[in-house]
């Protein structure tokens, strides 16, 4: 047996922009020394070996509704001959986003028992490709096939998934960087003349992430003011913690308890879907909740996980994301603990065993932007080195 070995370098994630680069190394097995001498002339031959990047789309058919797509695009589907033609989408569901174009690794390849050779495979992930997300009504999944043909057998597949993270609005700042108006923020650091996309990038998540602009919200009910809220900024990478506070020393409305709720809502473009009446897809996350009956301040910690996928639009669907307020009212004033005559008195307080309450949501939109993959990656359980035997 021939083993075909891939190891994807620099880790399963990658960002939009990145170049991503793939070791290959085909080996031989050592034949039993009885045997060696017998067929030390025997070599292993190998037609061929190619591969490509390509991304899937699969949406849930019965809400979504795909585009129509161009005869030139089904040409390019079709296989003359399957046993023999690299095929990298054989056998994958779904309608094919981006392909990139297959590259030759090698050709007429010829192996001794015991001897093995690498090839390295580059490719560049366009800047406006789509992130890798697997939503409630649409799936985007990235994968590198490489593919390759032993003498006289059919061809086989080794199919490697990868993830992709993309930021909103790269292409256009790419384009500023090449043309030089995108400064370097640090002045004492080497820059060189023509950044990368993913320096690119990552200047632009550090820039946005890191500026503050504090927000204060008043949050009222026709009854009155019941709280207000304070959050220092509105953009955050994943794997960061929303920080924000809440002040209750103002307010003419009793807040028993509140929840905050981190949630995604999945939009799919209005031309692609299958009812026009059709509500957007919300999936909660992570989510804080606190007591707060007589409190007059208290703070949210509220983490975003690693592997959620940041804000981003496409021609089908736009993901958004959002902090989901529940707050819980009293309609009557609920009194607290009396302070003591004296400071060595004791004093015990014994909440009411009913309050009559009423409930008021708020949603307050937030950005949610990539960070450096190889932090993304520590997140997910993803093997970098795949196997294929022929």
């Amino acid at each position: 047996m021939v083993e075909v070995r891939a190891q994807v370098l620099g880790g399963p994630v990658h960002l939009a922009g990145d170049t991503v680069q793939v070791c290959v190394t085909i080996t031989v097995p050592s034949l039993d020394p009885a045997l060696r001498a017998q067929s030390s002339d025997v070599c292993e031959v190998l037609a061929w070996g190619s591969a490509q990047i390509h991304c899937q789309c699969s949406v849930n058919e019965s809400r979504v509704r795909l585009p129509a797509y161009s005869p030139k695009q089904a040409e390019e589907s079709a296989v003359t001959n399957a046993d023999t033609s690299f095929a990298p989408c054989r056998g994958e569901r779904g309608h094919v986003v981006l392909s990139t174009k297959p590259k030759i690794l090698f050709c007429d390849l010829q192996l001794l028992p015991g001897e093995s050779r690498s090839f390295v495979y580059r490719e560049i992930l366009p800047c406006d490709a789509p992130p890798t997300y697997r939503g409630q009504l649409l799936k985007y999944a990235y994968k590198i096939t490489i593919g390759t043909q032993r003498l006289g057998a059919p061809t086989k597949l080794l199919r490697i998934p990868i993830r992709v993270i993309v930021l909103r609005g790269l292409s256009e700042a790419c384009v500023y960087s090449e043309s030089g108006e995108l400064a370097p923020s640090n002045p004492f650091l080497h820059t060189p003349q023509r950044d990368t996309p993913r320096h690119t990038a990552l200047q632009i998540i550090q820039n946005v992430s890191t500026r503050k602009n504090l927000s204060q919200y008043n949050i009222t009910n026709t009854r009155g003011k019941v709280v207000r809220f304070c959050i220092y900024k509105t953009s955050f990478r994943l794997g960061e913690d929303i920080v924000a506070t809440f002040d209750f020393s103002m307010a003419e409305v009793p807040c028993v308890q509140y929840s905050v709720t981190l949630q995604s809502e999945e939009i799919i473009d209005e031309s692609c879907r299958k009812r026009s009446s059709q509500k957007p897809m919300v999936v909660p996350y992570s989510k804080a909740h606190e007591v707060c009956l007589n409190l007059s301040h208290t703070h949210l910690l509220l983490p975003i996980p690693l592997h959620v996928t940041p804000t981003f639009s496409t021609e089908l669907v736009s993901l958004q994301w959002h902090l989901h307020f529940e707050f819980v009212t009293s309609r009557n004033e609920v009194k607290g603990p009396s302070l003591p005559s004296n400071e060595k008195e004791q004093v015990e307080w014994r909440a009411p065993s009913t309050i009559d309450i009423e409930t008021m949501i708020w949603d307050l939109p937030i950005t949610i932007l990539p960070t450096t993959p190889s932090q993304v990656a520590q997140a997910l359980c993803m093997p970098a080195q795949h196997t294929l035997l022929l």
